[in-house]
């Protein structure tokens, strides 16, 4: 047999090459295992993606796999298969499309060592860059490719180096990087004694002390009456500390009319307080607190402690540890934890709703397909259109369960990071324990464990931006796009190939897996929407708007002492709470010009926001632009500030006064003179978000704004921060861009501005007609 493999290495190969297989590892390995091969000269990882009887290329020599990497499969056939699949339909090589699936962190690349030959003769010529080269191996002794490139910049070290291992003066072997992502270990110490060993073991820490000698030597006799004569010897300590501890009252010493005391005349010394009580008189005469400490709260717990814990609470180090360790009294141990980004929080279990009229007849649909899934023939994808607040995130936790309860798994998909918390919140208040996050604000090391514990079937439900639909979920039943419209769902450069829509993506896997794929959206991608019509996919509609339920409402009003304006349909469960659409005004700004207002605001939404601010309630301006000026021009000569790798304007950004490419990412400080003409008549024209919530500010200086865009959501959790901040009615005004219009769940927003809305008809996208409608629609 021989296995035909993908070679994981950054040139991109279309193709596969067969290697022999040890006979060792025959009943060992199987498709998707990693694996160690020799892919030229140099070590790389391959992915086994088949077995073939008979080699594709007839060669004399066939060479074989080195080692099993991991004993468990990265890859499953469905995501080989996948993968193939995305490699055809986006003219993407085969091992960057594989790539997507492997952990965090594991893909590893390969390197060189270097070092000096001890036998070499030092009487050859070389050029100066090999002289170089020889001098910093003899400084630093053997090197990395990689250390000897970062200490030798813009040379052609390899070639030199290279040169130098043919004439035998340099002895090079090839390497594998390491993973960057690994399993977290946390180290801890256990009480390995039992706690009356504690009791003659405190004598041995701490500092030495002639009283605490008697009491230790009192403690440990085997003689439970000991005479003075053997408790001063055993303790090397004299008459007079004998009488002080008498005087403390620590010890006693009696005649007790023994005939070896009369013989004598030694009285017996006896311990005046419970062993106990003298073991902390020990502690404190030898100064062993913190190694009391430790024990103690080892008694406490009963179990394994961190050993940062115990570092916290005790005020101690590793010198304190390892000397109980080398008492016998604890013993560290290193144990494997995951990194769960959900694992301090809490979510209230919540009960499923009733269902109202529309929900039970979509939801009556949905069941049956999956109920027939075991059939030869795939599924076909579910087109869920529903207007906002329809009750479409209910149908897809029905679908949810059903496909848990048979012991598959779902991937539920957001468009943007920032719906992630909301998202996870609903799923994880209804199923606790089984919601899992992934997305690319998380460490390594989180999606790492993630990914880990998904392999091992230990996660229901992945909830995360588009790469969560890569997850190595076992036995995966249902798939949800939710906002299946968004462009965010397309990756696109800078982001490395290959360039996939997740939703087109989706529907292959799906196919693949014969799960249940559910696209939801109320302004379905007009691709989408004639599939549906046509009969590729099933079209499902919840045409009203169910926005909560009766005792959450009732919660919210008691709670933010507002009056709802949900009403009850007669036609639905009593739980069931309706509103209708909101009422949408449009304002031209060029009468509002010719009457005589400049403002960016017009006097309809002025006077909207101040009544919405009287009532306590909320707001939100929406502008799709972030910055404070869209583009900066000369007066003179018409010179515009362009990204010279994009040709697209650049953004002025006022907080770090910088022109920003939101492109590419490239910045570059503003100039005050034009690169072109020469003169100073440089201008700022166009506004973005930073502009507007200068604006807000100073038109509505009493309210409490907050902006939200790209900007402002740059470090971890920011996302999550800004929607607590608004939820919990500590600003006013939300400023923000596209981010806000993602089926975010804000009870106290009675009104919605949105500025300059017909800027997005201008940009040059043939399809911004359908985005302007949809961003429109969501907002």
């Amino acid at each position: 047999m021989y296995a035909e493999l993908l070679i994981n290495i950054n040139t991109a190969l279309d193709g596969t090459f067969h290697y022999s297989i040890p006979a060792d590892m025959e009943a060992r390995l199987r498709v998707g295992h990693l694996v160690e091969v020799e892919f030229g000269r140099r070590l790389a990882q391959a992915v086994i993606v088949a077995f073939d009887e008979q080699p594709a290329v007839d060669v004399e020599v066939i060479k074989p796999i080195i080692a099993l990497i991991d004993e468990e499969t990265i890859v499953q056939p469905a995501q080989i298969g996948l993968a193939r699949w995305m490699s055809t339909a986006y003219l993407t090589p085969l091992n960057a499309c594989l790539r997507l699936f492997f952990p965090p962190g594991l893909s590893a690349y390969s390197d060189i060592t270097v070092e000096i030959n001890p036998y070499w003769d030092e009487n050859g010529r070389l050029t100066p860059l090999q002289t170089q080269i020889i001098a910093l191996l003899r400084q630093n002794g053997d090197m990395r490719g990689r250390a000897i490139g970062r200490a030798l910049p813009k040379t052609n070290w390899k070639a030199a180096i290279n040169q130098l291992a043919k004439r035998k003066i340099l002895l090079k072997a090839s390497v594998l990087d390491p993973p960057r992502a690994r399993p977290k270990k946390v180290r801890s110490a256990q009480l390995i004694a039992a706690p009356e060993r504690w009791q003659t073991a405190v004598c041995e820490f701490g500092s030495r002390n002639k009283k605490a000698a008697i009491l230790c030597a009192i403690l440990q006799s085997d003689d439970p009456l000991p005479l003075k004569t053997a408790v001063l010897s055993a303790s090397n300590a004299d008459e007079k500390t004998l009488q002080v501890l008498i005087a403390d009252g620590l010890i006693r010493a009696e005649n007790l009319g023994t005939q070896i005391a009369q013989m004598n005349r030694d009285p017996i010394i006896t311990l005046a307080q419970s062993p106990a009580e003298t073991v902390r008189h020990i502690v404190r005469l030898r100064r062993a607190g913190k190694y009391d400490a430790i024990v103690r709260l080892l008694i406490e717990a009963g179990t394994a402690v961190s050993v940062k814990e115990i570092y916290a609470q005790t005020g101690t180090s590793i010198a304190h540890l390892r000397k109980l360790v080398n008492a016998d009294i604890i013993r560290l141990r290193s144990d494997e934890v995951w990194r769960d980004p959900l694992a301090d929080r809490d979510f209230a279990p919540a009960e499923p709703p009733m269902l109202t009229v529309d929900q039970a007849r979509i939801w009556g649909r949905v069941k049956m397909m999956q109920l027939e899934s075991g059939g030869e023939q795939p599924i076909a994808p579910v087109l869920l259109h529903g207007v906002t607040g329809s009750g479409k995130t209910e149908i897809y936790m029905r679908a949810i369960a059903h496909a848990l309860a048979n012991g598959q798994q779902a991937v539920v998909l957001v468009p943007e990071i920032a719906l992630t918390p909301q998202t996870v919140r609903r799923f994880a208040s209804r199923f606790p324990g089984q919601v899992a996050v992934m997305h690319s604000g998380l460490t390594a090391g989180e999606r790492y464990d993630t990914w880990r514990r998904a392999r091992a079937g230990e996660i229901g439900i992945i909830v995360g931006a588009r790469s969560s639909l890569f997850a190595p979920l076992p036995n995966l039943g249902v798939i949800v796009l939710d906002e299946e419209h968004d462009d965010s769902y397309k990756q696109t450069p800078p982001v490395p190939p290959p360039y996939y829509h997740a939703r087109e993506t989706a529907v292959a896997y799906a196919r693949l897996n014969n799960a249940l794929l559910l696209l939801g959206s109320a302004t379905p991608d007009i691709n989408s929407y004639h599939r549906a019509r046509a009969g590729r996919y099933q079209l499902l509609e919840l045409p009203k708007r169910v926005m909560g339920h009766r005792l959450r409402i009732e919660s919210q009003e008691a709670r933010l002492h507002i009056a709802s304006h949900y009403r009850r349909d007669d036609a639905d469960p009593d739980d069931a709470m309706s509103i209708p659409l909101p009422p949408v005004t449009i304002v031209d700004l060029r009468q509002e010009l010719r009457a005589g207002n400049r403002s960016i605001f017009s006097r309809a939404l002025e006077t909207a926001v101040d009544e919405t601010l009287e009532r306590g309630e909320q707001a939100i301006l929406f502008l799709n632009r972030r910055g404070t000026a869209t583009f900066v021009i000369c007066r003179d000569c018409g010179h515009v500030a362009k990204c010279p790798r994009c040709d697209m304007p650049l953004t002025y950004h006022r907080p770090g006064m910088m022109l920003s490419c939101h492109h590419c990412g490239r910045q570059e400080p503003p100039t005050a003179i034009c690169p072109q003409c020469g003169s100073k008549r440089i201008k700022h024209f166009g506004m973005g978000t930073e502009k507007v919530e200068e604006l807000v500010k100073q038109q509505w200086p009493q309210a409490r704004v907050v902006r939200w865009d790209r900007d402002t959501t740059a470090g971890r959790d920011s996302h999550e921060a800004l929607l607590a901040q608004f939820i919990n009615n500590e600003a006013d005004i939300l400023v923000g861009t596209q981010m806000i219009a993602k089926g975010l769940d804000l009870p106290l927003v009675t009104f919605v501005g949105v500025i300059s809305a017909d800027t997005l008809l201008g940009l040059p996208d043939f399809r911004m007609g359908e985005r302007a409608f949809q961003l429109l629609t969501q907002v």
